[in-house]
């Protein structure tokens, strides 16, 4: 059964940092485009960020250049460095994997980390 772990949410005041962490488990990373999404109560899902398998990341505008997704391909993870948080980025943070197909594209989602930005 594949598995998308992630860790590393939790409670921190604006200004600060958090390093999301995601573990997978049954897939090679290597060859999904990997990505994080983030769900803020009463809003909709939304995308974050993600990397290609060529390396390339793509970030919303409004976690660009504070937010950085990165792949650790030895341990199949991918994690979230998000620095400069503020409260607007409280949100349940989800990984998503994604395998491209010439039909339909096989995705995977993690749990969810909360992540909460108040003082």
């Amino acid at each position: 059964q594949v598995q998308l772990v992630e860790s590393g949410g939790g409670l921190v005041q604006p200004g600060g940092s958090l390093r999301l962490s995601c573990a997978a488990s049954r897939i090679n990373i290597e060859v999904f485009v990997m990505g994080w999404y983030r769900q803020a109560p009463g809003k909709q899902r939304e995308l974050v960020a993600t990397l290609n398998i060529d390396g390339r990341a793509n970030y919303v505008d409004s976690v660009a250049g504070r937010f950085t997704i990165s792949r650790d391909n030895s341990k199949n993870t991918v994690s979230l460095q998000m620095n400069s948080l503020k409260p607007e980025d409280t949100a349940v943070y989800y990984c998503n994997a994604r395998l491209i197909l010439s039909g339909s594209d096989l995705i995977y989602w993690g749990q969810g980390t909360q992540v909460t930005v108040s003082s």
